[in-house]
């Protein structure tokens, strides 16, 4: 298992051999999330002026990341993907459902 800690570190060409060797590659958008999803659960308690223990945010965190690549994983299998390319389709997905339930902002 390889685990991308830099942004974009592996070519597409590497990404396919990876792939037929049967190395799962947790891709960059993926491993980095952290930093993202703690900017969000930031930007939630500021919103409600509202604080969580140190305890709740990592809960909270840990869900959405294990959950993230649960999703992921899920993806790549059922279409036989890589798990970068599963990402991807899984974060765009995401990004048209929000749009189809709230439409275009502003």
């Amino acid at each position: 298992m390889v685990a991308e800690a830099a942004n974009g570190p592996t070519t597409p060409e590497a990404d396919e051999i990876l792939f037929k060797n049967k190395i799962t590659v947790i891709p960059d958008i993926l491993a980095n999330s952290g930093g993202v999803c703690i900017s969000y659960l930031e930007w939630v308690q500021n919103l409600q002026r509202y604080y969580w223990s140190f305890d709740e945010v990592a809960g909270k965190m840990e869900h959405h990341i294990v959950k993230g690549f649960h999703d992921t994983l899920a993806l790549s299998k059922k279409h036989n993907v890589d798990m970068r390319k599963a990402s991807m389709v899984l974060a765009v997905g995401r990004v048209l459902e929000a749009y189809d339930a709230r439409g275009l902002w502003p």
